[in-house]
């Protein structure tokens, strides 16, 4: 019931605030497409916020794994995925 509440009042918010911005609701379809996409960038704060609150670094390798499939909304590369489709980044595994 949690979840239901909270995406209510947001909805509201988000009513309140096209009201004040004269923007009629539904909201013009480049309108709502720009809102969505801050919707899902703005949900990758919170992670990132963690991760730098508990000391670790933000990396690209980990934003291209835990941030950008979410925006993309395109399921995570499994890592041998990555690396074959990036020949240049492997490493070998006996430098010897």
């Amino acid at each position: 019931m949690k979840p239901y509440l909270i995406s209510i009042g947001v909805g509201m918010l988000v009513g309140i605030i096209y009201a004040l911005l004269h923007v009629r609701s539904p909201a013009p379809p480049a309108i709502a497409l720009v809102g969505l996409l801050g919707m899902l960038i703005g949900e990758q704060i919170v992670p990132t916020a963690q991760r730098l609150l508990a000391g670790e670094p933000i990396t690209m390798a980990w934003f291209r794994h835990e941030c950008v499939p979410k925006i993309k909304g395109a399921p995570p590369k499994a890592p041998e995925a990555e690396l074959a489709a990036n020949p240049a980044e492997q490493t070998p595994r006996n430098p010897t």
